[in-house]
């Protein structure tokens, strides 16, 4: 008879545990902000082509066509008040089927300028196995998790011109919007 109370008890306790770290950890993570306006709109716009589906678009028309086992990758910024306080943040990845280790991925990200024209575009030209812890996973399945390349990209958000990346077939490109939200504070010798 007092092990069902005991069994309660210490789900009540774990219960109890998991709920107060998701609302300590919740404050941490960072959202895309609700569009200025109010409304609930995507501030981001993205397409993608391969050299199989590629279409020139006007505003992208200046940049080279996906080469054959790349994608092209576009995200489009819709115009703000107040650009200034906001920052896009990228990572490049692939989400894949992962064991109990800590798995990374490998790939350099590099900058190019558009000949003639000076406007910059982002390009991965491989994405292979990166570096893995080796614990032995007994008996545990396998889970699907998003693996990123080295480090992340955060640029400014400029609505003028589309940002442009080149991935490889198979690669995920992930965005989020950072805004600000507080004043500088000034410090001064007294």
């Amino acid at each position: 008879m007092t092990t069902p109370s005991i069994t309660f008890s210490a789900k009540r306790i774990i219960t109890a545990s998991a709920l107060a770290l998701s609302m300590l950890s919740f404050n941490a993570l960072a959202t895309s902000p609700a569009h200025p306006s109010g409304l609930n709109q995507n501030m981001i716009t993205s397409t993608a082509f391969d050299s199989t589906n590629y279409l020139a678009e006007k505003k992208t028309e200046m940049f080279p066509a996906p080469s054959e086992g790349m994608e092209q990758h576009i995200l489009t910024l819709q115009p703000l008040d107040n650009e200034s306080d906001y920052m896009v943040e990228i990572q490049i990845g692939k989400t894949q089927l992962v064991d109990c280790n800590k798995h990374g991925l490998s790939g350099e990200l590099t900058e190019h300028a558009v000949k003639g024209w000076g406007y910059n575009y982002y390009q991965v030209d491989s994405i292979n196995p990166g570096p893995s812890t080796m614990m032995a996973c007994f008996d545990k399945a396998k889970t699907e998790a998003f693996l990123s390349i080295p480090g992340s990209l955060k640029v400014n958000y400029d609505s003028r011109l589309p940002k442009v990346f080149y991935l490889p077939q198979g690669s995920e490109l992930r965005y989020r919007i950072w805004c600000v939200d507080s004043q500088f504070n000034v410090s001064k010798v007294n």
